[in-house]
């Protein structure tokens, strides 16, 4: 394990690598770029964080992933003009998700398609710039977002989870859940949440993102240990569909608390093997989000 003075990020603490070097293409698929070059909306409140695209490729240069999935942060509303600026400075190697209202023009989405957008975000949990989000407000981006061949990605809570589920079962795209779904460790594989999920897993259109898993555990730090039986739960039920994530630079969290060090380490525990790991950093993303298909072993 490398380590020294190098390997600083901002919002990161320490300067570990993970434990086990991670595989050629390794995708972080869940990642906030914010740019002070660009005003949040009237609607955020809070000051958002400086981390720009060059402090995004220290911490790449340090876990060793080399593709990224860009998520328009709240913070932005439905202007998703510093995520189409990161996408350009980070070329091929990017893909990004965007925000939208539920009239988006299709001309709009055209425009984010060109520039490598593949998906669309919907958040019920935070505020948004055009107040509550329904689930009418998903159903028609969905329809939006089929025309493009693309998915769309929810931000939700448990109890959400478990009353949308019909909804979401319903969607005519694939369905990315964020962070777990913030399913509480506590309750973990026994609790209607995680059953909603494995629902929607089973079924075959549904992928959920290993990501965020500070915002529920209380074990933290390094290894999150109350969170391993669900972790290894979600790989079980379906490791041909489970993405990775670092959720960069970790807004949720109080200042210098997260690792994302351990957060590769605790995937790698999660997964019990180098195969299904590396499946979920590289061949997985790499069908979800349209990048090029390649060996992580360098065969």
């Amino acid at each position: 394990m490398n380590s020294g003075p190098d390997a600083t990020v901002p919002h990161s603490v320490g300067t570990n690598r993970p434990a086990q070097a991670l595989p050629r293409d390794a995708c972080d698929s869940h990642m906030h770029i914010f740019d002070p070059r660009f005003a949040p909306s009237r609607h955020w409140k809070r000051q958002p964080p400086r981390a720009e695209v060059g402090d995004y490729r220290r911490l790449q240069q340090r876990l060793g992933t080399s593709r990224t999935v860009v998520v328009n942060p709240s913070t932005y509303g439905t202007d998703n003009a510093c995520l189409l600026d990161a996408l350009a400075q980070f070329g091929q190697s990017a893909r990004g998700v965007a925000v939208a209202a539920h009239d988006v023009a299709d001309a709009e989405l055209d425009r984010l398609a060109a520039r490598r957008v593949c998906g669309l975000r919907i958040n019920f949990v935070t505020p948004q710039s055009w107040g509550a989000t329904t689930a009418d407000m998903l159903t028609t981006l969905a329809r939006k977002a089929q025309r493009l061949g693309w998915h769309v990605q929810v931000f939700l809570n448990a109890d959400q989870l478990v009353e949308l589920a019909p909804v979401l079962a319903q969607l005519p795209v694939p369905l990315v859940i964020d962070h777990m779904a913030l399913i509480d460790p506590a309750g973990g594989v026994q609790s209607d949440a995680f059953g909603a999920a494995r629902r929607l897993l089973d079924a075959g259109r549904t992928w959920m993102k290993l990501s965020g898993v500070y915002m529920r555990s209380r074990d933290g730090e390094p290894c999150y240990a109350d969170a391993f039986a669900m972790g290894r739960a979600l790989v079980e039920a379906a490791p041909q569909r489970l993405v990775w994530g670092s959720d960069w630079p970790h807004t949720t969290q109080p200042p210098d608390t997260v690792n994302d060090a351990s957060l590769a380490d605790v995937l790698a525990a999660w997964c019990g093997n180098t195969a299904v790991r590396d499946r979920i950093l590289v061949a997985n993303p790499a069908r979800l989000y349209g990048f090029e298909a390649t060996d992580p072993r360098g065969d």
